[in-house]
């Protein structure tokens, strides 16, 4: 019987989904693992093949380790809030729950189809009350928290309460967003609004004035990854920087615990590097510098205090409070154009864009407090508000970006530093680690960290700043101006920012007539009725951003169903946090930075029972598609095969990859796709239409993508499992490319057969042979290996290599198919679940144990010689390991095979290399 997996990969699905197959429970009986997935934003095309490509990757590996006795956490859900339901909506009118409903159970149907182990009676939704109840509550407790350096940890706001009433600020090491010092008996004296303004200052959750990437046609404000070259990304519209009134959590509090935790976790060196740098710690001083003829004093960070000697101008953050106050009348139309220049740029693109050099002067200049120089001071978009005080020092003889300003502008550069052998560095290395200081006043010749030491005490002691640590990374802003998100649980009160009583919650997102900002500006939901507390105070009109809902669904997975708590401390403290994690690298900054930061305020206040949420994390790489062109001659609807085109005028175009196969068109399909083709003629080689080819990325425009479905449809699941796999390296990206396919169908139809005598399913209970037995411990050892390395594009050849060496052997033996059926199963589980019926078992074949490989049937006892006359192999003889060279002459001699060879010719040499090969010379 042919392998039918039509039949047997629905009947499968249909078992395991009647039966709860992979339903999962605490069972301190068993080590646990957790298997998670980044889950996905539901959109409307569905999945194509790029993307169950981690998918796949965890199953495999989540089912290996539930056949190892682990008890596996392998839950899936969907990020369901996002700005294309809500483009969507204002387009149709649909509610975006719709939307997102009819997207969710399509992604179920092709997860369905392809076989994977979750435990769907854990499934999340972002968008669903039930969950977004948890992050409204972590948004309460996070704005009833501050954060202690001294303890490393956040504490309630009413302990730092109790701190104001007992000794106001002093000796308060707390984060905060601005300096505060009161007394005690000032606090107490201060209204309950003042009071609950200066603790704005310090909740983790807070109200400022902040830039954004305002996007006024989409009427919301925008991430930086949803911004290119001034542009949404969605829907192509402009986007400028605006100060708003934003919530924003205080990540930066978290920043060296963040730091530190990068050392235990088991994540590729480069990530931890992106984050290392995403995070960017460093050390140095906070230098104050008067202003000519002002009274104000331009505060400044630096990492090389020692430099000040070599400063030529001062450069501003566009935004920068300092900007307004230091532009003379003068420059004032200047500073303007270039202000409005600057808000059409995102900070990725000024950060990313270095070759860029624009800026303008301010017309004031500061005082350099140890030359006295008078330092014009310039703004440019290449420093940013959120680092340090928004103003650098410029050093053009030490820094790339200073130096390419200063000759942009032919300001002076000053030589820094000595390279030890003579050499200033003023060009060309602009970061010398090492070398002595020149030209540089009463430093002049101390080595650099001398240097910098030397020059951070005399900042403080002559009372012009103080070292500091500083770091890059700066709070999220976390309002948007959209419909489609978490509602804040916050009211207004006095123009102040409540919290609604736990009790209350969820708040659900009301009803509107549009899903548009109101016409005074407002965001959408300004539009609903009554959106006011029982007491008359209004709710909060923005609603959360995306990955608010993505910062903790982990530990919802654990316990999906409480209605008490997030997670029960107890399954908490069984599953702990996630042992594998499986993602694109794209989330490699923004949502593993804020995962982090969100688990780590969690364990502060015992809800989390780990510190680190993920412990190790594999970057899929992406599938790419292989896109497929045809060749129209100009002016003409005539298509001439790739091999012919050069002998025309031609225009490529790309062409719908599904109604090619192997780079063949077929032509009727070609006429159907689209009106204009459907006269088409082509020019054919031998009778066929061959089409160009390309590796692109996978897109609907470039009509490269492959729908799972169709790939299912025709091969089957397991085939596409396999392919996927077979591609490559997990973590590498590669090109999708149907001709490969046929190649994995036909060794699972061979795979099958092992089973088969004849027609007949027969499987003979006779004891295994040796090589038998050698065939299988080699392969299960070899496919252990590879899966708990994740090197699953190498344990497809391994199954493939062993399906050859038994067909070879005639081998159907219970003993040797029964645990290589066990082994293949993470891989093709459909067709394994059906042998394992066939042979004979009532039970899933997920209540095995993974087979044990034994060394002692790997060892080899005897070696297979190639036997070479005069350099040419001609026959190969299995000798005894413990066989003497006079042993392998004799028997070489003896063989029939030589006679052939040997027929009326002499042996004047035989050459024999144990273990390797037996030459022999005749003449």
């Amino acid at each position: 019987m042919e392998y039918n997996f039509k039949e047997v990969e629905k009947k499968w699905q249909s078992y395991w989904q009647e039966n709860k197959t992979y339903r999962v429970e605490v069972d301190p009986s068993k080590p646990k693992y957790y298997v998670l997935d980044m889950f996905p934003y539901p959109s409307g095309a569905g999945l194509h093949v790029g993307h169950p490509l981690g998918y796949i990757a965890s199953d495999i590996y989540s089912r290996y380790k539930h056949l190892k006795g682990f008890n596996v956490l392998h839950p899936m859900g969907y990020d369901a809030y996002g700005l294309p339901a809500e483009q969507y909506a204002i387009q149709t009118g649909q509610h975006p729950a719709i939307t997102t409903e009819k997207n969710i159970r399509r992604y179920r149907e092709q997860m369905d189809k392809i076989g994977f182990s979750f435990d769907w009676d854990r499934e999340i939704r972002t968008c669903d009350p039930k969950y977004y109840k948890w992050t409204q509550w972590t948004f309460i407790q996070m704005f009833n928290s501050f954060y202690c350096y001294d303890k490393q940890k956040a504490l309630p706001i009413t302990e730092l309460v109790k701190a104001f009433e007992t000794v106001g600020t002093q000796g308060l090491n707390v984060a905060c967003g601005e300096e505060l010092n009161f007394t005690a008996e000032e606090w107490k004296n201060k209204s309950t609004k003042e009071q609950q303004e200066i603790l704005l200052n310090y909740r983790l959750v807070y109200l400022a004035d902040t830039m954004v990437n305002w996007c006024p046609q989409l009427g919301t404000v925008l991430a930086n990854d949803e911004v290119k070259e001034g542009l949404s990304i969605r829907g192509g519209y402009p986007v400028v920087q605006k100060k708003m009134r934003q919530w924003s959590l205080r990540v930066s509090a978290y920043a060296q615990r963040l730091l530190d935790g990068l050392e235990n976790l088991d994540w590729s060196d480069s990530l931890k590097d992106i984050q290392r740098n995403w995070i960017g710690r460093s050390q140095g001083a906070d230098v104050k510098f008067d202003v000519k003829d002002s009274d104000l004093k331009l505060e400044i960070f630096t990492t090389r205090p020692d430099t000040i000697f070599g400063v030529s101008f001062m450069v501003l953050a566009p935004e920068s409070d300092y900007v307004k106050p230091l532009t003379t009348p003068e420059q004032a139309n200047a500073v303007a154009e270039y202000l409005d220049y600057v808000s059409k740029r995102t900070e990725r693109e000024r950060q990313t864009d270095v070759k860029k050099v624009t800026g303008v002067f301010t017309g004031s200049y500061a005082i350099n407090p140890f030359t006295n120089e008078a330092i014009p001071i310039w703004i440019s978009e290449y420093v940013l508000s959120g680092y340090g005080t928004g103003a650098i020092m410029a050093v053009p003889g030490h820094d790339s970006r200073d130096y390419a300003f200063a000759k942009h502008f032919n300001l002076p550069i000053i030589p820094v530093i000595d390279d030890g052998e003579g050499h200033d560095m003023s060009e060309g290395s602009y970061d010398a680690k090492v070398g002595k200081m020149i030209n540089s006043g009463i430093i002049n010749g101390m080595e650099v960290k001398e240097a910098i030491a030397y020059i951070a005490g005399e900042v403080e002691k002559r009372g012009i700043g103080k070292s500091k640590i500083n770091y890059r990374l700066r709070d999220a802003i976390f309002s948007r101006q959209r419909y489609w998100g978490e509602p804040f649980p916050v009211y207004y009160k006095d123009d102040l920012p409540y919290m609604l009583d736990e009790s209350k919650l969820p708040l659900e997102l009301p009803e509107v007539d549009k899903y548009l900002p109101t016409e005074s500006g407002e965001p959408p939901l300004g539009r609903a009725k009554n959106w006011k507390t029982e007491e008359g105070y209004p709710l909060e009109l923005n609603t959360m951003p995306g990955f608010a809902g993505s910062s903790a669904y982990f530990l919802r997975y654990m316990d999906p169903h409480n209605d008490n708590a997030l997670v029960d401390h107890e399954i908490c403290n069984y599953w702990r946090n996630v042992d594998l994690y499986l993602g694109g690298s794209e989330h490699a900054t923004g949502h593993l930075i804020y995962a982090r930061f969100w688990n780590m305020f969690l364990y502060d206040i015992d809800v989390a029972c780990e510190e680190e949420p993920f412990k190790k994390l594999i970057n899929q790489g992406m599938i790419q598609g292989r896109s497929n062109f045809v060749y129209r001659i100009q002016g003409t609807n005539t298509f001439v095969s790739v091999g012919l085109k050069d002998q025309y005028k031609t225009t490529e175009i790309h062409v719908d990859v599904n109604i090619v196969k192997n780079d063949i068109l077929d032509l009727n399909a070609f006429r159907a796709w689209m009106p204009e083709y459907a006269n088409a003629e082509f020019v054919l080689e031998n009778g066929k239409y061959i089409c160009g080819w390309a590796i692109e990325k996978m897109s609907k425009s470039m009509f490269n993508v492959v729908n799972p479905d169709t790939i299912i449809e025709e091969y089957g699941a397991d085939t596409l499992r396999l392919y996927e796999m077979f591609l490559g390296p997990l973590e590498f990206s590669k090109p999708w490319d149907t001709q490969g396919i046929d190649g994995v169908y036909k060794f699972l139809r061979k795979f099958w057969r092992l089973f088969q005598v004849g027609e007949d399913f027969n499987v003979s209970d006779e004891a295994p042979s040796k090589e038998e037995l050698k065939v299988l411990h080699k392969t299960v050892k070899k496919v252990e290996y590879d899966i708990e390395n994740f090197s699953f594009n190498t344990s497809i050849p391994a199954f493939m290599i062993c399906t050859n060496e038994l067909t070879a052997l005639k081998c159907n033996k219970r003993a040797i198919l029964e645990p290589l059926v066990i082994a293949i199963a993470p891989f093709a589980p459909h067709m394994a679940e059906e042998l394992w019926s066939l042979l004979g078992h009532t039970q899933s074949i997920t209540k095995e144990s993974f087979p044990k490989w034994e060394e002692r049937f790997l060892v080899e006892d005897a070696f297979e010689y190639p036997v070479s006359f005069n350099g040419k192999v001609r026959f190969k003889l299995s000798m005894p390991l413990t066989a003497t060279n006079a042993d392998i002459e004799v028997a070489v001699k003896a063989a029939p095979e030589s006679t052939k060879w040997l027929e009326g010719k002499e042996i004047k040499k035989m050459i024999i290399v144990p273990k390797k090969i037996v030459n022999i010379v005749i003449g």
